[in-house]
C-alpha cells in the first residue's frame, strides 16, 4: 500500500511533521493508474530514531539505517548505495533520499509549522509575507518531476587521487522526487521587482557558526516559468521530511542540489548577489592548480564569479554489475548476455542525448538503450486538491534522470578488464576520459569504471572505482596503495602472464614531466655546496636540480626530510617513494640541470664505526634479517640484526626509519628485480642495542586487491639471513624525555599526549608509550591511546598495551574501538574513531597537549581534520 500521511509521524517526534493542509487530504496520495505515470515508491516513512542519532542535535529525526553516513554522526550527509538507489526505481523513497545538512535540522512542530512565514522584500513593488496557506490559495499549485544532485556527487574518486576540502561522496549523491509548490515566477511577479535588481537571495533558518544557509540566483533565471524553479512543500505526494526542508524548500531543477534552499524563511531582491558565508565558501570549483591550502590561504579565489557552479554536467554511473558482484558464467547458456545497468542526468534541462560504453578502455564505444521515465508525464496533464497541476505536455525540458541498459555478451564480459561509461547532453556536452581534480572536489563527472576480476573456476568479480564514506574498497585506492596513480588507470586486453592489467598499462604509461620547459639554468656539483643551497636544501632527482625549501611547510615529511638530501641525488629515495601527483608537483620546484649527474652515486656504507649510533640519514646501511615471528591478524614481528651486536642504532623515540628492498627475481631472467622502499616505525626498546624489531602487516592478494600490498609482500618473502638497507632517523616528532618533545622543529613542554592509531599504526604508539613509561622524569605526563581495529585478531601488541594499562592506570587511558562485529561482552566501543569518540577518549585542547596519530593517510587526514574542528591547533598534531 501508499504511505498514508498519517505514517510519516513518529512516536519519537515531539510532533507530527506535516502541514495540516496535506494531513487532511484522504485518500492516499497515489497517482492514477491509468495514466501510466511512474509508480511512487511503496514504503512506509521511517518511524523511529537511529541509534546512531541518540544524543545529538538531530537525535529526535527518524532516518533510515541503510542510509551510508558520510560525515560521522552530526552534521547528518548521506546517500543511499548505488544498488539500493537505482533498485528503487525512478522516484526515490524518502528513506533513501540523499541528504547535506550543514549542521542541525531545525526542530519543527506542528505549532510552529502553523505559524510559518515567508518573507519577500528587497528591491520589489510589493514586499509581502505569506504563510504556507497563502502560498497554496493564492497561486496555481504545480508538480513536477526533479532529480536533485549534490554538487559533490563521485567526489570520494578525487578524494582518493588527493584530498579535497570536501568528505567522501560516493555516486549515490543524487534522487528524484515528485515536488509539489508554486512556481517561484509567479511569487515574483506577485511582489513585482524593481530595477536596479539583478539577484534573488534565499535564505534558510537553519542556525551555522557563520549564519544561516543562504544563497542566490540571477534575477532573470528566478523570473524564467521555463526554468521550473519551486517553493515547495511536499514531496512524492507527502509533505516535506525534517532532513528535507520541512515546511517549505525551494527546489531549482537542472541545477547543482546547492542552490534549492531547505527551512526558506526570507527571499530578498537585490541588486547584489548573496551574502552568505556559504555562497562564497562552497559549491565552487576552483581551477585545477589551487590546491586546498592555497584554496585555505587565499580567499579571493572563492570570491570570483568565474568558478560558481550552478548547472550540472552530463554524468552517468554503472548501478548493475553492482561493487563486488560475483558473475558465474558456467551456471549461463553459450550464447547468454549481461545486462549493464545505470544512470545518467544532465543539466540546465538538457536532454541525455547518448549513453555509450566501452570494453577496450574507451578505443571504441557502443551505444546502449536510454529510457526516459520522465517522458511519461509529456502525455497527459493531471489535476487535484493536493497535486494540483501535473503537466509537463507543453515543456521539452529534462529536469530528472534518465536510464540506460546494454546487453554484453558472456564472452566479451570475459575477455575483458573493464566496462566503462560516458554521456552526451542534447548540447554535445560529453563527459571527459580523464578527471579534473579541484580543490573543492565538485562536479567529478569523468567516465565511470568498473573492474572486472578473473577470481577462479572461471567466474568474474566486479570492482567499482570507490565506496561512499568510510566503506573500504574499489580499484582506485587498490592503485594508490600500490604506489601507482589512480587518475591515470590503462585497462588493457587482459594478458596471461599473471601481472594485474591495471598495473601493467599504468607501468606503460608516459613518464611524468618533472621539469619546466623554460629553466636553462646550468649547474655544476660545487653548486650544491654553497650558502644559498643549503638553506635552501637544493637537491638532485635524475640529473635535474631543485629548490626543497619551497615545499617544506607542505611535505608530509616535514622539512626534516627534505633536507636530509640537500646536496644529495635524492634520485632513488624521490622515485621509490612519491606519487605521479608528488612527481607532478616536482617541477614546481624545478631550478636547472646538473652538468655531470652521473658522479653522483646514492652510497650504501658496509662499515661501521662501534662507538657511533648505527642510522646515518644520508646513508643507507645494510642490517641482516635475524628471526621472523608470524603473529595473528597477517602480522610479522621482524628482528633485523645489526653488524655489531653492541651498537646502539641510534633512533629517538618518536622518529622512523626508510627500508628498502628489491624485489625477488620472478624467474631465471630476472637477476635484480625493483626497488622499493617505505618507512616504518620500529620497536624499540630504551638503550637497545644490536637490533631493530618492526612488526608488519601483510597484505595479501584477495578478490578486492589482487596484487596485495606491494611493500608487504615482498616483506613476506623476506627469510632469515635476507639483507635490506635501511637509513634515518627521521620524521616531524621525538620524544625527548623529562616532559619534552619535539614537534616540527619545535619544543614543546608536553603533559598530556593523546594517540589515536589503526593497524599497524600503533608501532609509534607502542614506542612512544615505551619512552615515556621508562622515563622517571616523565611522571607528571598522561596518555590517552584510541586502537582502532576491525576485529579482536586484529589489534597488535595487545598484551603489552593491557600491561601498559594496568601498571599506569592513574595515567593511561585505553581504549579500542572494532569496526566489525564485536565478540559476546566485548566492553569497549564499536565502529570507526567518529568526532563523539574521539571526544570521550583524547584530551581536550589546551597548552601542553599534543596528539598523535598513526595509520593510513585517509585516516590521519580525517582525525586531523575532526581534531582541529574540535579546536586543536594543528602545530600540535603529528
Amino acid at each position: 500500500m501508499e504511505k498514508t500521511p498519517s505514517e510519516t509521524s513518529s512516536v519519537n517526534l515531539p510532533a507530527p511533521f506535516f502541514p495540516p493542509s496535506l494531513a487532511q487530504q484522504n485518500p492516499p496520495r497515489i497517482l492514477p493508474p491509468q495514466f501510466k505515470f511512474p509508480s511512487l515508491p511503496q514504503e512506509s516513512a521511517q518511524s523511529t530514531v537511529d541509534t546512531q542519532d541518540i544524543g545529538s542535535a538531530d537525535g529526535w529525526i527518524p532516518r533510515d539505517p541503510r542510509l551510508v553516513r558520510l560525515t560521522g554522526k552530526h552534521p547528518f550527509n548521506a546517500e543511499a548505495k548505488l544498488r539500493d538507489l537505482y533498485g528503487a526505481g525512478f522516484f526515490t523513497p524518502s528513506n533513501l533520499f540523499y541528504v547535506r545538512n550543514h549542521g542541525a535540522v531545525p526542530l519543527v512542530d506542528q505549532d510552529r509549522a502553523d505559524k510559518w512565514e515567508l518573507s519577500i522584500h528587497g528591491l520589489c513593488a510589493k514586499p509581502t509575507t505569506l504563510t504556507l496557506k497563502d502560498l497554496r490559495t493564492k497561486f496555481q499549485v504545480v508538480t513536477i518531476p526533479v532529480t536533485l544532485v549534490c554538487a559533490g556527487n563521485r567526489r570520494k574518486e578525487q578524494n582518493i587521487v588527493q584530498q579535497s576540502l570536501g568528505f567522501n561522496w560516493g555516486a549515490g549523491g543524487l534522487s528524484t522526487a515528485l515536488f509539489t509548490g508554486v512556481y517561484l515566477s509567479e511569487v515574483l511577479e506577485h511582489v513585482h521587482p524593481t530595477k536596479p535588481a539583478k539577484h534573488v537571495i534565499f535564505e534558510g533558518s537553519d542556525k551555522l557558526p557563520n549564519g544561516p544557509y543562504g544563497t542566490s540566483q540571477l534575477l532573470s533565471w528566478a523570473r524564467d516559468k521555463g526554468k521550473a524553479m519551486l517553493l515547495s512543500w511536499a514531496m512524492n505526494g507527502l509533505p516535506l521530511e525534517p532532513d528535507h526542508g520541512f515546511p517549505l524548500r525551494l527546489v531549482v531543477p537542472g541545477q547543482i542540489g546547492g542552490r534549492s534552499v531547505k527551512w526558506l524563511r526570507r527571499i530578498e531582491i537585490s541588486v547584489m548577489e548573496s551574502q552568505h558565508h556559504l555562497h562564497f565558501h562552497d559549491n565552487k570549483v576552483l581551477p585545477m592548480p589551487i590546491g586546498p591550502e592555497r584554496a585555505r590561504a587565499e580567499k579571493d579565489w572563492w570570491y570570483d564569479p568565474r568558478y560558481i557552479i550552478r548547472e550540472l554536467s552530463p554524468n552517468s554511473a554503472i548501478a548493475r554489475p553492482d561493487h563486488n558482484e560475483v558473475l558465474d558464467p558456467s551456471e549461463m547458456p553459450p550464447d547468454a548476455t549481461y545486462q549493464l545497468k545505470g544512470y545518467a542526468y544532465a543539466g540546465g534541462g538538457r536532454r541525455v542525448s547518448r549513453v555509450e560504453i566501452s570494453w577496450d578502455d574507451g578505443d571504441s564505444w557502443n551505444i546502449a538503450k536510454i529510457t526516459y521515465p520522465e517522458d511519461l508525464f509529456r502525455d497527459v496533464a493531471y489535476s487535484d486538491s493536493v497535486y494540483g497541476r501535473l503537466d509537463l505536455t507543453e515543456s521539452d525540458l529534462c529536469f530528472c534522470w534518465c536510464f540506460w541498459t546494454f546487453d554484453m555478451s558472456i564472452d566479451t564480459l570475459r575477455g575483458s578488464d573493464a566496462v566503462m561509461v560516458r554521456c552526451m547532453d542534447e548540447s554535445l556536452a560529453l563527459q571527459p576520459c580523464d578527471m579534473y581534480w579541484n580543490a573543492t572536489g565538485m562536479m567529478n563527472n569523468w567516465w565511470f569504471r568498473v573492474r572486472i576480476c578473473q577470481i577462479g573456476d572461471g567466474k568474474l568479480q566486479f570492482e567499482h572505482p570507490t565506496m561512499a564514506g568510510r566503506q573500504e574498497g574499489g580499484w582506485m585506492q587498490r592503485l594508490k596503495d600500490d604506489g601507482l596513480d589512480p587518475s591515470k588507470p590503462k585497462f588493457s586486453v587482459r594478458q596471461q602472464s599473471g601481472i594485474d592489467p591495471i598495473a601493467k598499462g599504468m607501468e606503460q604509461a608516459p613518464d611524468v614531466i618533472m621539469t619546466k620547459p623554460n629553466v636553462k639554468r646550468k649547474l655544476r656539483m660545487e653548486d650544491l655546496t654553497t650558502a644559498e643551497a643549503k638553506a635552501k636544501a637544493w637537491f638532485v632527482v635524475r640529473g635535474e636540480v631543485y629548490n626543497g625549501s619551497g615545499y617544506f611547510k607542505e611535505h608530509p615529511g616535514g622539512a626534516e626530510a627534505i633536507m636530509l638530501v640537500a646536496g644529495e641525488d635524492a634520485t632513488e629515495d624521490f622515485m621509490a617513494i612519491h606519487s605521479s601527483d608528488a612527481k607532478k608537483k616536482l617541477a614546481e620546484f624545478h631550478i636547472g640541470t646538473l652538468v655531470d649527474p652521473y658522479k653522483m652515486v646514492p652510497q650504501v656504507n658496509n662499515s661501521n664505526d662501534d662507538s657511533q649510533e648505527f642510522l646515518n640519514p644520508r646513508v643507507w646501511k645494510k642490517v641482516v634479517v635475524s628471526s621472523i615471528e608470524c603473529l595473528q591478524g597477517n602480522a610479522k614481528r621482524i628482528r633485523f640484526a645489526l653488524p655489531n651486536p653492541e651498537q646502539p642504532l641510534g633512533l629517538p623515540i618518536g622518529q622512523h626509519i626508510y627500508l628498502r628492498l628489491r624485489t625477488k627475481a620472478k624467474n631465471s631472467n630476472d637477476l635484480e628485480g625493483e626497488l622499493i622502499q617505505r618507512t616504518y616505525t620500529p620497536m624499540i626498546e630504551r638503550d637497545a642495542r644490536g637490533f631493530m624489531e618492526l612488526l608488519v602487516r601483510i597484505y595479501r592478494p584477495t578478490s578486492k586487491s589482487p596484487l596485495g600490498g606491494r611493500m608487504t609482500m615482498e616483506i613476506d618473502k623476506l627469510s632469515v639471513g635476507d639483507e635490506v638497507e635501511v637509513k634515518g632517523p627521521t620524521g616531524n616528532f621525538t620524544w625527548k624525555g623529562q616532559g619534552m618533545a619535539v614537534l616540527h622543529g619545535k619544543e614543546y613542554q608536553i603533559n598530556e599526549v593523546g594517540m589515536i592509531c589503526a593497524g599497524t599504526g600503533i608501532t609509534p604508539v607502542i614506542q612512544a608509550l615505551r619512552g615515556i613509561f621508562s622515563d622517571p622524569l616523565s611522571n607528571d605526563v598522561r596518555v590517552w591511546v584510541l586502537d582502532v581495529n576491525r576485529s579482536v585478531d586484529d589489534i597488535l601488541c595487545r598484551e603489552e598495551l593491557d600491561q601498559f594499562a594496568l601498571e599506569h592506570s592513574s595515567r593511561l587511558c585505553l581504549h579500542h574501538t572494532l569496526t566489525g562485529t564485536p565478540p559476546k561482552g566485548w566492553r569497549y566501543s564499536t565502529g570507526r574513531a567518529t568526532d563523539e569518540m574521539i571526544k570521550r577518549h583524547m584530551p581536550i585542547p589546551g597548552a601542553g597537549k599534543m596528539i598523535c596519530i598513526g595509520g593510513p593517510l585517509a585516516m590521519k587526514e580525517s582525525v586531523t581534520t575532526s581534531m582541529v574542528n574540535m579546536g586543536w591547533d594543528s602545530s600540535v598534531i603529528v
